[in-house]
């Protein structure tokens, strides 16, 4: 049972902020810009409020009208069949509205920075992290989001050993925020003549993208390096001095870039994943105080945790978080199915944090 003060409290917020956009002619443009926000957020919640509300009003007049003595009995029967189909929909629109309810991520909304690094497996593990790499690059185009490469360091047969992207669009950290773990592939490598099944990792970071309000960062505690780029196999990739290398004293985040010509952009890249890996450090010590180091939230997100194995010659995909798994190998690592996989995480993540606040009492 919802605590009805707390629906009512969203109730009022939504009439008061409705009220100060309407009269309040003086307001500052952030401060608009806020409560716009709020507002719309709010909007859906008091839509389904309203709607739990009539559902809960059109039942109490139903118990009114089978309890009338007077009434007829053919009447009283279609009644309580009304009554019986309402009560039944009840729950569920208030499951829904507790939904609504739980606290929202502030990082869900933004734009997102992967980073995938190839594990223990050697060019194995480096053939994997660039099917990863593809695989979320199909998954991005399927959802309109914008993939944009930021760096990439290649093997000489086509692997990836390290990447970095920049995914943009609506909603991109809430779908992707719990890919970050270690992925594992079992299959028999292209150079092994055994047959044998060979078992290779890859790790993958998805950070939320932060803003300047997000992460103050000052100068000082940088010290930024610069070199001459060089690509695999220690080629030259330009003549001039325009890799960066940027290493955040206090924390000991080091963050290098040279896929850009210009030092100016190889900077402003550095320093793009410099404050979302600062971001992301924040939001876990948050999380850890808030909430025993995340056990509400599906796995830890830590990048050493293994969350899924990828089996190649049975053509299955497992998440061993919720003991999911998907014999649909390919259509995964297309992106095709890959929202399978994500829309359960999620819906796995609402659950035990409903179930958290059930417990809470709230």
């Amino acid at each position: 049972m919802i605590p009805r003060e707390r629906l009512q409290q969203v109730v009022d917020r939504h009439k008061e902020l409705e009220s100060l956009m309407s009269t309040q002619t003086d307001l500052a443009p952030e401060d608009l810009v806020r409560y716009s926000k709020e507002y719309s957020d709010l909007t859906p919640i008091v839509t389904a409020v309203s709607e739990l509300r009539r559902l809960e009003n059109e039942i109490d007049d139903l118990a009114g009208m089978i309890a009338d003595p007077d009434a007829d009995e053919d009447m009283t029967c279609l009644v309580e069949e009304e009554a019986a189909a309402l009560r039944e929909k009840q729950p569920i629109l208030e499951s829904q509205v507790r939904l609504m309810l739980l606290p929202k991520d502030d990082a869900d909304e933004k734009n997102a920075i992967l980073e995938i690094r190839a594990g223990t497996g050697g060019d194995e593990a480096a053939l994997f992290a660039g099917d990863l790499l593809r695989m979320y690059q199909r998954y991005a185009e399927a959802h309109n989001w914008r993939f944009g490469l930021m760096s990439v360091s290649d093997t000489d047969i086509g692997g990836v050993k390290e990447a970095v992207a920049e995914i943009s669009g609506r909603g991109v950290f809430a779908r992707l925020k719990f890919e970050s773990g270690v992925h594992r592939v079992q299959r028999v490598p292209v150079t092994e003549s055994g047959g044998r099944v060979h078992t290779s990792a890859a790790t993958v970071a998805v950070l939320p993208e932060a803003e300047d309000v997000d992460v103050d960062i000052d100068d000082k505690d940088l010290r930024i390096d610069v070199f001459r780029a060089s690509g695999p196999g220690g080629q030259s990739v330009n003549t001039t001095d325009s890799a960066i290398r940027i290493t955040h004293l206090p924390s000991g985040i080091v963050v290098s870039q040279q896929d850009e010509k210009s030092q100016h952009k190889n900077k402003a890249k550095a320093l793009k994943v410099l404050r979302a890996r600062l971001y992301e450090e924040e939001r876990r010590r948050r999380d850890a105080e808030r909430a025993a180091d995340r056990k509400g939230q599906v796995g830890s997100g830590d990048r050493s945790e293994r969350i899924r194995t990828y089996n190649f010659p049975q053509a299955r995909v497992t998440d061993h978080r919720i003991n999911l798994t998907l014999y649909k190998l390919e259509q995964i690592l297309t992106g095709e199915a890959l929202d399978e996989i994500v829309s359960a995480l999620i819906a796995e993540d609402q659950a035990q944090r409903l179930a958290a606040t059930d417990g809470s009492g709230t």
